[in-house]
């Protein structure tokens, strides 16, 4: 893990997510990319006549300032940190950035809500995690301590979750995580039995590995919504990081079609990791 994007809009919560980045650059000697993006209009942008040239030569001088003062942290001590300000605000972008630089992993605060599913919907968390093709780690909370020995890899183990499954044993194995992968059966028109979920995993291994090696570390939870599942059991296990896939532009609204009682969901206060499908 060489270089770690951190959007920063100077909210609280990017800062949290500043905080992990520095953490995680701690443990595995990684540059920190600090991305600032200016929200500016075209119009302003592109101005040539002298008012509105003025004003927004005035606003990125403003914003340049307060970055530089936003990254005057004693906790940045002994991190390289290279500040990034584009003047746009589309946040599929950072995915351009992320290419740009070769980097690995991006790392956003988020608001969150209740349950896995609401931590993205409606935010720009949201909005990067669909455009970005590598991992993106997402903390809502102040992490005191971010690490991923255990980590829970939650997916329906349909051929479509191979690629964002390699994608993180790759990531995880790397770094000698422990992970559990786990299917949440639900009391609904998506219920399976032991036999067709078995056989679906089952199916899935021999796909993605071509052995069934990992089917031992597979753990089947049934619950009344897949966030209930997913939570319940990463508490059950002591998880440090959930990791999930993303369907792109779909977000992730496909991987928890059929969710129930979202209401109940518990509040996600682990990291979560989205991989792309």
């Amino acid at each position: 893990m060489k270089k770690i994007i951190v959007p920063i809009d100077f909210s609280e919560h990017s800062e949290y997510a500043l905080k992990t980045a520095v953490k995680l650059a701690k443990q595995y000697n990684s540059e920190v990319l600090a991305l600032h993006m200016l929200e500016m209009s075209d119009l302003m942008l592109t101005a040539s006549d002298g008012l509105q040239y003025e004003k927004a030569t005035f606003f990125i001088k403003l914003s340049e300032q307060k970055f530089e003062e936003f990254l005057k942290k004693d906790y940045l001590e002994g991190v390289k940190v290279t500040p990034i300000i584009k003047h746009f605000k589309v946040f599929s972008e950072v995915d351009e950035v992320a290419k740009k630089h070769n980097a690995d992993l991006i790392v956003m605060g988020s608001h969150g809500a209740s349950g896995v599913k609401e931590f993205f919907v409606g935010s720009n968390t949201e909005r990067v995690v669909r455009h970005s093709e590598i991992p993106v780690l997402v903390v809502k909370n102040k992490v005191t301590d971010i690490n991923f020995e255990t980590v829970v890899f939650a997916c329906d183990f349909s051929e479509e979750a191979i690629k964002p499954y390699k994608n993180a044993v790759k990531m995880f194995d790397k770094i000698n995580s422990k992970m559990y992968f786990v299917y949440v059966n639900l009391p609904n028109e998506r219920f399976k039995s032991s036999a067709q979920i078995e056989k679906q995993v089952a199916n899935f291994f021999t796909k993605a590995e071509g052995n069934l090696d990992k089917m031992k570390d597979v753990h089947y939870v049934s619950d009344y919504t897949v966030e209930d599942g997913i939570l319940n059991f990463s508490l059950k296990v002591g998880a440090d990081i959930i990791a999930i896939p993303t369907h792109g532009k779909k977000g992730l609204a496909h991987f928890f079609t059929g969710s129930i009682g979202e209401d109940v969901a518990n509040h996600a206060t682990l990291p979560v990791m989205t991989f792309k499908i």
